[in-house]
């Protein structure tokens, strides 16, 4: 019977391209938009995976790493004498103003690294990290440097009226709000921000060995009443955040919705006139004692068929797209997770099942003797 249902099913060449052509544009236009809108909420979080901190400390209020809720300078002294606490350091992000040479301003994100340890400072494609110690030194990220007429190392930029010369550039992918990524000394950065009375963003700290972050993080919260997250979860923080204050979840999940049902009025048409252009045959099989069950089965087995084919092909062609367009530097993002793939696999499938319903509602109340009419 399997192989009865096959041979239907592929015997009408038209409807079954018609059929796994449809699937293939619902799968790629699932992917792509669910990678796409994983890839912009990845990117909420790339200030926080930049600097690789395995833990954060932070204002009790702050909704994302994008809000600026400076603590008290006494907090890191505090932070540093929490038990587990392995080491400490200030770290300064803010979004400033830079004036470039041309007379135009830029909006950058601005990091004030530690001092001493220079910690979260990005891998350096050119020039010295550690000129960082220099006067007016800065390292410009590479994504989105363009922004700041792509400087070379020695040129310079001006930050609330302070000049900045660039020492370096780094490799830095691109965030959500496609701001260049500044770097300096965490004193030079001071200068570098609009002065207020508190300027201390963040704390980054460390277990200490063998500890686990969890209970460090829950030593820290208890003992000075900040909050702190492992990297991972301020990740979540952020995006979090994201996802609930913006509209990107309601805008693509308007057009995934829609895929579906074009998807489904597509594929459902053609199962159905599939299911009357086989009539005879069913009629046929019906009337040499094959039950409604098999028959049910025996659609059900086509539209797997059409759905992993126009899956497997769609996914394909989803893939390739990522390949060309998407990638840290490019300004698509396009990020496919795991779950991506397997939710759309499922909606697909989904569509397939579904539309077959109507197919297998039309062969159960078939009457055999439609073999017979002319």
């Amino acid at each position: 019977m399997w192989r009865i249902a096959i041979k239907m099913l592929m015997g009408d060449r038209s409807k079954y391209f018609t059929l796994v052509s449809s699937l293939v544009v619902v799968s790629f236009l699932f992917l792509q938009q669910g990678s796409i809108f994983c890839g912009l909420i990845l990117r909420t979080a790339r200030p926080v995976e930049v600097v690789g901190a395995p833990i954060w400390v932070s204002d009790p209020q702050l909704r994302s790493v994008d809000e600026s809720k400076p603590l008290l300078d006494t907090d890191l002294q505090r932070i540093r004498s929490v038990p587990g606490v392995k080491w400490a350091v200030p770290l300064l992000l803010q979004l400033v103003s830079a004036h470039l040479p041309d007379g135009n301003y830029q909006t950058v994100r601005l990091y004030g690294l530690d001092n001493d340890t220079f910690f979260g400072r990005p891998r350096m494609i050119s020039g010295n990290g550690q000129l960082l110690t220099q006067d007016q030194a800065v390292i410009i990220g590479r994504a989105e440097s363009e922004k700041l007429n792509n400087p070379k190392p020695g040129q310079v930029f001006e930050m609330n009226d302070n000049q900045a010369r660039v020492v370096g550039i780094a490799d830095v992918p691109r965030d959500f709000f496609s701001y260049p990524f500044v770097y300096a000394s965490y004193d030079r950065a001071l200068q570098y921000a609009p002065q207020q009375r508190k300027q201390l963003n963040y704390v980054l700290a460390a277990p200490a060995d063998g500890l686990p972050v969890s209970e460090v993080t829950r030593r820290i919260r208890q003992t000075t009443g900040l909050a702190a997250y492992s990297e991972q979860e301020f990740r979540w923080l952020t995006m979090d955040y994201y996802m609930k204050n913006t509209g990107i979840p309601a805008s693509i999940g308007i057009s995934l919705a829609m895929v579906f049902l074009v998807g489904m009025s597509i594929v459902g048409q053609t199962f159905y006139q599939f299911a009357l252009q086989n009539e005879r045959y069913f009629g046929a099989l019906k009337a040499m004692g094959t039950s409604s069950m098999t028959l049910t089965k025996m659609i059900l087995l086509q539209a797997l068929l059409v759905g992993l084919v126009g899956y497997g092909a769609g996914a394909g062609l989803g893939g390739i797209f990522g390949l060309i367009a998407g990638g840290q530097d490019s300004k698509i993002a396009f990020a496919t997770p795991w779950p991506m793939v397997a939710i759309s696999f499922v909606a697909v499938i989904a569509i397939c099942l579904l539309s077959a319903l109507i197919s297998i509602r039309k062969v159960v109340k078939l009457e055999p003797a439609v073999v017979f009419r002319g």
